[in-house]
């Protein structure tokens, strides 16, 4: 077993540390979601926390890591007796994000439950998480139906197996902790609120601090049991404060002046729910057993709002995470109760609640606001124009009806257009390939029958045989990459007319982000086209880069519709089965080059040939149409809809019409 790098040798990162100490002071709060960039530290801390945390006690042989002292009744081992168990250290057990089912809940052998009537079962990873730690590397990109068992697990606390009338249920109590990337993509709000706190992390811009995070990681990549021998005493000494802490926190008094703050801390900010007050008096009552107090201060609520509000307060996929600190301080000023300190609005905000810090100057990550993916230092596409104006801010976006990619796909689980998947309504059977995970229980039947005399059946029982299991196929639906191709020339720079276009497009990120699609943005001004943003999950990005989207300068129409062939032309090879959508926001015009139009035309007729689904949303305006953008419609074999007629919510009807014409 590797040698995992020692907590408190990780420099900085005060918050995440001190996240990560609560949640194994009180497990009760409920895990913590870790969002920053690449390369801070995320995976190494929470790698690194199993190992400080106390032993368990557990009945000798129980997959299930039943406690002696309270064994679980309904534990397919059991029945336990109570009594005396075994230690063991804590476990850290890793979901990946391909995970299957079965994988995650266990799985039950089909064959000897149809044959001999046994319950065969195989747990899986919520078993083996069950008093640890479940730990989800890039939670935001965890399949839909693997989130939904996850949500499950943790609202009940057990984990239900159910197949064809056999059931298996055991206890699946978890400190759940996940860490991703903004950029890659937002959880959905259901599991975002489940996790009790978060916290935001940057990479520090201290070239002190930068310089000592590669001094330890190289002594570490040299030597990692020497390097981990050099801090066992910082270890030690967390690990035993972890203990003490554990053992006051039944003693902590949680005084109706706290109590206060925390509901109108919680009120204040307008969170949704009662669980956010629930998880921030835990959190108090945690941070002041951290600093080996028993009362809870008011700088104990201020550092439990910091981290568990942010996630909860927004609105909206677009809104950055994070407290409006002041007036955080004038809620708890205004609600102060007696024995309750003042906030010092100056202060650190933890108090004695921060961890023990041994590591030089504190990191720049915190858990306050971060710029969102994509804002500042935008790229300029070559050709610009010295006529480029400045960028126009969206107009207020709208609720749209569902878009849909025509057919039935095999893409990546989501909420846009028909698919065949591992989950929704049954609509068939087949011959399994691999492990069988969905059974057919009347195809098998079926299959199975024929053969019973040939294979001498004498009692009630079906011999069933490998060859006569089928699985079950199933419709549900599919997340698509919708591709917008935007015109940012002069010819769109009419400030009323982008702002309208702007607040469109925003609307259908929207509906990206609900429906679980990639995204990509290809512009095009000037004499070029550029990929604005490659195809990504994250809806911030995209909307970040909607709203500095600049204009000016002729309209290479042919050079967009090549770029973003190009761009479906590589995720294809990256990601086969996700059908893509195409938008293309234009007034149809096309200039610069001999025969721009025809060229434009000629490119348009690529994604016919491919069968793309598309659209042009038609930007033209005045009394003088040229149509030009329906003309580019019929050439995509697509449709026109126009500009006027964004906000009637046509353009989220139109690929319907697609639907039809490809029927």
């Amino acid at each position: 077993m590797s040698t995992p790098f020692p907590f408190t040798a990780v420099v900085g990162q005060e918050d995440l540390r001190l996240a990560l100490l609560l949640n194994a002071v009180s497990p009760a709060v409920g895990g913590v979601l870790v969002r920053g960039e690449k390369g801070t530290a995320k995976s190494t801390a929470v790698r690194a926390l199993s190992v400080l945390l106390p032993e368990v006690a557990v009945v000798p042989g129980c997959r299930f890591s039943c406690d002696p002292a309270a064994p679980d009744p309904s534990c397919p081992d059991g029945p336990h007796e109570a009594g005396n168990g075994g230690m063991r250290p804590a476990r850290m057990v890793e979901l990946p994000v391909g995970a299957s089912e079965d994988r995650l809940v266990g799985a039950l052998d089909i064959e000897r439950a149809l044959a001999e009537g046994v319950k065969a079962f195989e747990p899986g990873l919520l078993a083996d998480a069950h008093r640890g730690i479940l730990y989800v590397d890039e939670v935001n990109l965890l399949h839909d139906h693997l989130v939904d068992l996850l949500l499950d697990a943790a609202a009940m606390g057990a984990s239900y197996v159910e197949r064809e009338g056999v059931s298996v249920r055991h206890a699946s109590k978890f400190l759940l902790v996940g860490t991703m990337n903004p950029e890659e993509g937002e959880l959905r709000p259901q599991l975002l609120d489940r996790f009790g706190l978060t916290v935001e992390v940057a990479a520090s811009r201290e070239p002190d601090q930068r310089v000592e995070v590669v001094r330890r990681r190289l002594a570490y990549d040299d030597d990692p049991a020497g390097f981990a021998a050099r801090w066992a005493g910082e270890e030690s000494a967390v690990r035993q404060r972890i203990v003490a802490a554990r053992e006051l926190l039944p003693s902590v008094r949680l005084g109706d002046g706290a109590l206060r703050q925390i509901a109108a801390t919680c009120a204040a900010f307008e969170v949704d729910g009662m669980r956010a007050d629930i998880v921030m008096a835990r959190t108090a009552t945690a941070l002041a057993a951290w600093a080996g107090r028993t009362d809870v201060l008011a700088e104990d609520v201020r550092q439990a709002a910091l981290l568990a509000l942010p996630h909860r307060r927004r609105r909206n996929p677009f809104d950055a995470p994070g407290l409006d600190e002041d007036k955080l301080d004038e809620t708890l000023e205004e609600f102060s109760g007696e024995g309750d300190e003042d906030p010092d609005p100056d202060g650190p905000g933890g108090g004695g609640g921060q961890p023990p810090s041994s590591d030089g100057p504190q990191a720049d990550g915190g858990s306050g606001a971060q710029p969102e993916a994509g804002d500042g230092g935008e790229p300029q596409p070559s050709g610009a124009s010295s006529g480029e104006q400045s960028a126009a801010r969206a107009s207020e976006p709208f609720r749209t009806k569902v878009l849909s990619v025509p057919g039935l796909g095999d893409g990546a689980a989501g909420r846009r257009s028909r698919a065949r998947t591992e989950h929704g309504r049954t609509t068939g059977a087949r011959r399994p390939h691999g492990a069988l995970t969905k059974l057919h229980l009347a195809a098998t039947v079926q299959a199975a029958a024929p053969h019973q005399r040939a294979r001498g059946r004498t009692g009630r029982g079906l011999v069933v045989r490998r060859d006569d299991l089928r699985q079950a196929t199933r419709e549900g639906r599919e997340g698509n990459l919708v591709l917008f191709v935007v015109d940012a020339s002069g010819s769109m720079a009419a400030r009323q007319r982008m702002s309208a276009v702007k607040g469109a497009v925003l609307s259908l990120l929207l509906d990206a982000y609900q429906r679980r699609d990639k995204v990509g943005l290809v512009t095009f001004r000037g004499s070029a086209a550029e990929v604005a943003l490659p195809p990504t999950s994250s809806v911030d990005a995209a909307a970040a880069r909607l709203e500095t989207l600049p204009t000016g300068g002729r309209t290479p129409l042919a050079a967009g519709l090549l770029r973003a062939h190009e761009v479906l032309r590589v995720e294809r090879l990256r990601d086969p089965a996700r059908r893509a959508l195409v938008v293309v926001v234009t007034d149809g015009r096309a200039t610069g080059g001999p025969e721009p139009v025809a060229l434009a035309g000629r490119a348009a007729r690529l994604f016919a040939a491919d069968s793309v689904a598309s659209v042009v949303v038609d930007c033209e305006s005045g009394p003088v149409r040229l149509g030009l953008a329906g003309q580019l419609a019929g050439e995509l074999d697509g449709t026109a809809v126009t500009l006027d007629e964004l906000r009637a919510d046509s353009i989220a009807g139109l690929v319907k019409d697609v639907q039809r014409r490809a029927a």
